[in-house]
C-alpha cells in the first residue's frame, strides 16, 4: 500500500464515518422497522441498512416519496464555524438530491458552551491557545450566530425552509455540535441508489474539485495543514439544478454525492456495493485549483459535486442536460467487472483499492 491507498482504505474500511454499523446496531433498527412495517406496509423504501446517501419513505395512501438525511459538521466548526455549518447543511441537501430528491425544509441542532464563555476560533482552536496569529477569541454567543448564519445562508441559496430545530448550552467541550436534518420530495419515479448497476456504465463527475476539504489527506500525513471544506453557495445551487435536469432524462443508473474522502470514496463504495470494480482517470476530473495534486483530486472533499453512472449511449444526453444549467461535468471513468477500483493520473496508477481487503491489510489499517 502506498500512502494515499492507505489513507483512502482506512476511511473506507476502518474509520467510523464510513462504517457506522461498527458502532451502531443496525440489526436492532431493522427489527424495529420490520415491526413498524406491519402498521405502514412497504412505506420504508430505503432505510439505514441500505447504507445509501439518504432515507426514502413513501407517505401511505398519498403516493408521495419523501427523502431525509441528517448531517453533522462538528469538528470543522472549531476552525471555520461559518463554512462548517453551511457545508453541513449543503451536504445534507446534496444527499437528498443524490437519491433523486429536491430538498424542501431543514431542521438544525446547535450545542455549545454557555453563551458568555470565550471560545477560540481558527487553526489553533483545538489546542485552546493561538500560536499562528490567525485565530480570533469570541464568545460562544458570537460563534453561535456565525454558525446559524451559515445554515441560514445555505438554505436561502437553495430555497429550503428552516422549519425548526434545537439548541443547548450544556456543552463543555472545545468542539460544538452542529447537526442539520434535511427533508425533501422525490422528483424521480423511484429512488436513485448508490450501488453500481452495470459494467461498462460511464462515470460522470459534476462540479469542480479543489484543494479544500483535505481532512483524509491530513490524517494520513500527506499535507501539512488541515483545510476544512469551503462553503460554495452558488455552485451548490447549480449542482442541484443540474442534477435535477439530469434526472429528467431518465437515464441515471446510479448516483451519489462526493462527500467524505471525495471521488475516491464515492466511486469505491458504489462499485463495491454493486459487486463491481471501476477504472477512473483523474486527469479528466474538472478542477478549480491550478496546482492541485492527483492525491487531492482523488480524496479532497470539495463541496457541490455529484457523480452519475449512465449507459455509454446516454452520455451525451445526460451531459447536455447537466451543462444546460451551466454546471461543469465530464466522463472520468467506467464501471468494470473487476474486484477493485483503479485510479490513474496522466497514465500513472495512483491507487488501487480492493473491494475486499485481506485480514492482513485490515489489521495494518487498524493500527493507522
Amino acid at each position: 500500500m502506498n500512502k494515499v491507498e492507505k489513507a483512502l482504505m482506512h476511511g473506507l474500511f476502518v474509520h467510523l464515518h464510513h462504517n457506522i454499523d461498527k458502532a451502531i446496531d443496525f440489526g436492532a433498527f431493522k427489527k424495529l422497522n420490520e415491526k413498524v412495517d406491519k402498521t405502514w406496509p412497504g412505506a420504508l423504501l430505503v432505510g439505514p441498512d441500505a447504507n445509501d446517501d439518504a432515507a426514502v419513505v413513501e407517505i401511505p395512501g398519498e403516493g408521495t416519496l419523501v427523502v431525509g438525511k441528517m448531517e453533522s459538521h462538528n469538528s470543522p466548526c472549531v476552525p471555520r464555524p461559518y463554512d462548517a455549518a453551511a457545508t453541513g447543511a449543503g451536504g445534507a441537501m446534496r444527499d437528498v438530491v443524490a437519491m433523486g430528491g429536491r430538498p424542501l425544509f431543514a431542521l438544525d441542532f446547535i450545542g455549545t458552551r454557555p453563551l458568555e464563555q470565550e471560545v477560540l476560533v481558527g487553526p489553533c482552536g483545538f489546542k485552546g491557545e493561538c500560536t499562528c496569529g490567525n485565530c480570533e477569541t469570541m464568545t460562544s454567543q458570537d460563534r453561535l450566530n456565525i454558525m446559524l448564519k451559515g445554515i441560514r445562508d445555505m438554505c436561502n441559496t437553495m430555497d429550503v425552509f428552516v422549519a425548526g430545530g434545537g439548541f443547548s448550552t450544556s456543552f463543555s467541550d472545545i468542539v460544538p455540535a452542529c447537526v442539520v436534518a434535511v427533508v425533501g420530495k422525490l422528483v424521480t419515479d423511484k429512488p436513485l441508489t448508490k450501488p453500481a448497476k452495470i459494467a461498462g456504465n460511464k462515470i460522470i463527475v459534476v462540479g469542480e474539485t479543489g484543494t479544500d476539504g483535505n481532512d483524509t489527506l491530513y490524517r494520513a500525513g500527506l499535507v501539512s495543514e488541515m483545510r476544512p471544506a469551503i462553503a460554495l453557495f452558488k455552485e451548490e445551487r447549480v449542482t442541484m439544478d443540474a442534477s435535477i435536469a439530469a434526472f429528467k432524462t431518465g437515464k441515471i443508473n446510479a448516483c451519489s454525492d462526493l462527500g467524505a474522502a471525495g471521488i475516491g470514496a464515492a466511486v469505491c463504495e458504489s462499485a463495491r456495493y454493486g459487486g463491481f470494480g471501476a477504472k477512473v482517470d483523474l486527469t479528466n476530473v474538472p478542477v478549480r485549483d491550478k496546482d492541485i495534486t492527483p492525491e487531492e483530486i482523488l480524496i479532497c472533499e470539495t463541496q457541490a459535486r455529484m457523480q452519475f453512472q449512465v449507459n455509454p449511449e446516454d452520455v451525451d444526453e445526460v451531459l447536455e442536460a447537466i451543462r444546460s444549467q451551466n454546471a461543469k461535468a465530464t466522463v472520468v471513468g467506467e464501471i468494470t467487472n473487476d474486484d477493485k477500483v483503479v485510479f490513474e493520473y496522466q497514465g500513472k496508477e495512483i491507487a488501487s483499492i480492493p473491494n475486499n481487503p485481506s485480514e492482513e491489510i485490515l489489521d495494518e489499517l487498524r493500527k493507522y
